[in-house]
Protein backbone atom coordinates (compact mmCIF):
# COMPACT_ATOMS: atom_id res chain seq x y z
CA UNK A 1 0.00 0.00 0.00
CA UNK A 2 1.18 3.52 -0.78
CA UNK A 3 2.34 5.72 2.07
CA UNK A 4 2.40 9.46 2.67
CA UNK A 5 4.25 11.49 5.27
CA UNK A 6 2.47 14.03 7.46
CA UNK A 7 4.53 16.29 9.71
CA UNK A 8 2.82 17.39 12.90
CA UNK A 9 3.46 19.38 16.06
CA UNK A 10 2.30 18.40 19.55
CA UNK A 11 -0.52 20.51 20.93
CA UNK A 12 0.28 22.20 24.23
CA UNK A 13 -3.30 23.19 24.98
CA UNK A 14 -6.41 21.19 24.14
CA UNK A 15 -9.86 22.70 23.84
CA UNK A 16 -12.30 24.47 21.60
CA UNK A 17 -10.62 27.91 21.76
CA UNK A 18 -7.15 26.59 20.88
CA UNK A 19 -8.53 24.34 18.13
CA UNK A 20 -10.30 27.34 16.58
CA UNK A 21 -7.05 29.35 16.63
CA UNK A 22 -5.18 26.45 14.97
CA UNK A 23 -7.75 26.35 12.15
CA UNK A 24 -7.36 30.10 11.61
CA UNK A 25 -3.61 29.50 11.18
CA UNK A 26 -4.36 26.81 8.49
CA UNK A 27 -3.57 23.90 10.78
CA UNK A 28 -5.81 20.91 11.49
CA UNK A 29 -6.16 19.47 15.01
CA UNK A 30 -5.48 15.72 14.98
CA UNK A 31 -5.36 12.82 17.40
CA UNK A 32 -3.50 9.51 17.16
CA UNK A 33 -4.78 6.53 19.15
CA UNK A 34 -4.65 2.75 19.20
CA UNK A 35 -1.05 2.53 20.41
CA UNK A 36 0.56 2.83 23.84
CA UNK A 37 -0.39 6.48 24.27
CA UNK A 38 -2.81 9.00 22.81
CA UNK A 39 -1.05 11.83 20.94
CA UNK A 40 -2.74 15.18 20.27
CA UNK A 41 -1.05 17.16 17.53
CA UNK A 42 -1.73 19.59 14.69
CA UNK A 43 -0.60 19.47 11.07
CA UNK A 44 -0.73 21.94 8.16
CA UNK A 45 -4.03 21.59 6.27
CA UNK A 46 -2.26 21.51 2.89
CA UNK A 47 -0.68 18.12 3.77
CA UNK A 48 -4.13 16.46 3.79
CA UNK A 49 -4.89 17.28 0.14
CA UNK A 50 -3.27 14.09 -1.26
CA UNK A 51 -4.51 12.02 1.67
CA UNK A 52 -8.23 12.85 1.91
CA UNK A 53 -9.25 14.29 -1.46
CA UNK A 54 -8.42 11.16 -3.47
CA UNK A 55 -10.16 7.82 -4.06
CA UNK A 56 -6.95 5.98 -3.11
CA UNK A 57 -6.08 4.85 0.41
CA UNK A 58 -2.71 5.38 2.07
CA UNK A 59 -0.73 4.40 5.13
CA UNK A 60 0.44 7.58 6.84
CA UNK A 61 3.95 7.99 8.20
CA UNK A 62 3.36 10.51 10.98
CA UNK A 63 6.32 12.60 12.08
CA UNK A 64 5.28 14.32 15.31
CA UNK A 65 8.27 16.42 16.42
CA UNK A 66 10.74 13.70 15.43
CA UNK A 67 8.79 10.69 16.70
CA UNK A 68 7.63 8.44 13.85
CA UNK A 69 4.31 6.57 13.86
CA UNK A 70 2.66 4.42 11.17
CA UNK A 71 -1.09 4.99 11.02
CA UNK A 72 -4.23 5.06 8.89
CA UNK A 73 -6.95 7.71 8.76
CA UNK A 74 -9.80 6.51 10.96
CA UNK A 75 -12.10 9.51 10.58
CA UNK A 76 -12.14 13.05 9.16
CA UNK A 77 -14.63 15.74 10.13
CA UNK A 78 -15.61 18.56 7.79
CA UNK A 79 -17.56 21.78 8.39
CA UNK A 80 -21.18 21.19 7.27
CA UNK A 81 -21.43 24.43 5.27
CA UNK A 82 -18.01 25.39 3.91
CA UNK A 83 -16.54 21.83 4.01
CA UNK A 84 -13.35 23.01 5.72
CA UNK A 85 -11.38 20.18 7.33
CA UNK A 86 -12.03 20.39 11.10
CA UNK A 87 -10.41 17.33 12.67
CA UNK A 88 -8.64 14.09 11.71
CA UNK A 89 -8.42 10.87 13.73
CA UNK A 90 -5.53 8.48 13.09
CA UNK A 91 -5.31 4.83 14.17
CA UNK A 92 -1.78 3.66 14.96
CA UNK A 93 -0.75 0.43 13.19
CA UNK A 94 0.98 -2.40 15.01
CA UNK A 95 2.55 -5.34 13.18
CA UNK A 96 0.29 -8.39 13.26
CA UNK A 97 -2.75 -6.55 14.63
CA UNK A 98 -5.67 -6.51 12.17
CA UNK A 99 -7.37 -3.24 11.22
CA UNK A 100 -10.56 -2.43 9.32
CA UNK A 101 -10.39 -0.10 6.33
CA UNK A 102 -12.50 0.91 3.33
CA UNK A 103 -10.61 -0.18 0.19
CA UNK A 104 -11.56 1.05 -3.32
CA UNK A 105 -12.89 -1.38 -5.94
CA UNK A 106 -11.07 -1.88 -9.27
CA UNK A 107 -12.87 -3.57 -12.15
CA UNK A 108 -10.87 -6.13 -14.16
CA UNK A 109 -11.84 -7.35 -17.63
CA UNK A 110 -14.47 -6.31 -20.16
CA UNK A 111 -18.10 -7.17 -19.58
CA UNK A 112 -19.91 -8.88 -22.50
CA UNK A 113 -23.07 -7.04 -21.39
CA UNK A 114 -21.33 -3.68 -21.95
CA UNK A 115 -20.12 -4.84 -25.39
CA UNK A 116 -23.75 -5.63 -26.30
CA UNK A 117 -24.78 -2.04 -25.45
CA UNK A 118 -25.43 -2.21 -21.69
CA UNK A 119 -24.23 0.38 -19.20
CA UNK A 120 -21.98 -0.58 -16.26
CA UNK A 121 -23.36 1.00 -13.08
CA UNK A 122 -21.10 0.89 -10.01
CA UNK A 123 -23.10 0.35 -6.80
CA UNK A 124 -20.20 0.14 -4.31
CA UNK A 125 -17.03 2.16 -4.74
CA UNK A 126 -15.34 0.78 -1.61
CA UNK A 127 -15.47 -2.46 0.39
CA UNK A 128 -14.79 -2.74 4.12
CA UNK A 129 -11.76 -5.01 4.55
CA UNK A 130 -10.06 -6.46 7.64
CA UNK A 131 -6.35 -7.31 7.40
CA UNK A 132 -2.97 -6.91 9.02
CA UNK A 133 -1.11 -3.72 7.92
CA UNK A 134 1.28 -5.80 5.78
CA UNK A 135 -1.60 -7.41 3.84
CA UNK A 136 -3.78 -4.32 3.26
CA UNK A 137 -4.39 -4.14 -0.52
CA UNK A 138 -4.29 -0.93 -2.62
CA UNK A 139 -7.61 -1.99 -4.18
CA UNK A 140 -9.99 -4.95 -4.35
CA UNK A 141 -10.03 -6.51 -7.82
CA UNK A 142 -13.49 -7.42 -9.16
CA UNK A 143 -13.57 -9.51 -12.33
CA UNK A 144 -16.48 -8.45 -14.56
CA UNK A 145 -15.49 -10.49 -17.64
CA UNK A 146 -18.59 -12.74 -17.34
CA UNK A 147 -21.13 -10.03 -16.44
CA UNK A 148 -24.06 -10.27 -18.89
CA UNK A 149 -26.83 -7.75 -19.71
CA UNK A 150 -29.12 -7.09 -16.72
CA UNK A 151 -26.91 -9.06 -14.30
CA UNK A 152 -25.07 -7.96 -11.15
CA UNK A 153 -21.86 -9.04 -9.45
CA UNK A 154 -22.07 -9.37 -5.69
CA UNK A 155 -19.51 -9.16 -2.89
CA UNK A 156 -19.48 -12.96 -2.36
CA UNK A 157 -18.04 -13.42 -5.91
CA UNK A 158 -14.82 -11.59 -4.97
CA UNK A 159 -11.86 -13.85 -4.10
CA UNK A 160 -9.95 -12.18 -1.22
CA UNK A 161 -6.22 -12.90 -0.78
CA UNK A 162 -4.76 -12.46 2.72
CA UNK A 163 -7.66 -10.26 3.88
CA UNK A 164 -11.30 -10.62 4.94
CA UNK A 165 -14.17 -8.71 3.35
CA UNK A 166 -16.65 -7.41 5.95
CA UNK A 167 -19.19 -5.87 3.56
CA UNK A 168 -22.52 -7.75 3.24
CA UNK A 169 -21.84 -10.71 0.87
CA UNK A 170 -25.16 -10.21 -0.92
CA UNK A 171 -24.60 -6.51 -1.68
CA UNK A 172 -24.19 -5.81 -5.43
CA UNK A 173 -20.90 -4.18 -6.46
CA UNK A 174 -21.87 -3.41 -10.06
CA UNK A 175 -24.76 -3.98 -12.46
CA UNK A 176 -25.00 -3.91 -16.24
CA UNK A 177 -28.24 -2.07 -16.94
CA UNK A 178 -30.16 -2.28 -20.21
CA UNK A 179 -30.72 1.17 -21.77
CA UNK A 180 -34.29 2.02 -22.87
CA UNK A 181 -33.32 2.10 -26.58
CA UNK A 182 -31.82 -1.40 -26.33
CA UNK A 183 -34.93 -2.66 -24.48
CA UNK A 184 -37.11 -1.39 -27.34
CA UNK A 185 -34.80 -2.96 -29.91
CA UNK A 186 -34.88 -6.32 -28.05
CA UNK A 187 -38.71 -6.19 -27.79
CA UNK A 188 -39.01 -5.48 -31.53
CA UNK A 189 -36.83 -8.50 -32.35
CA UNK A 190 -39.14 -10.86 -30.40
Amino acid sequence: MKSLEVVGFKRANLGKKDAKQLRLDSYVPCVLYGGKEQVHFSAPAILFRELLYTPEVHIVDLNVEGTMYRAIVQDAQFHPVNEMLLHVDFLELEGGKEVKMDIPVKFIGVSPGVQQGGKLVSKLRKLKVKATPENLPDFVEVNISDLELGKSIKVNKVQPTNYTILTNPLAPIATVTIPRALKGQMAAEK
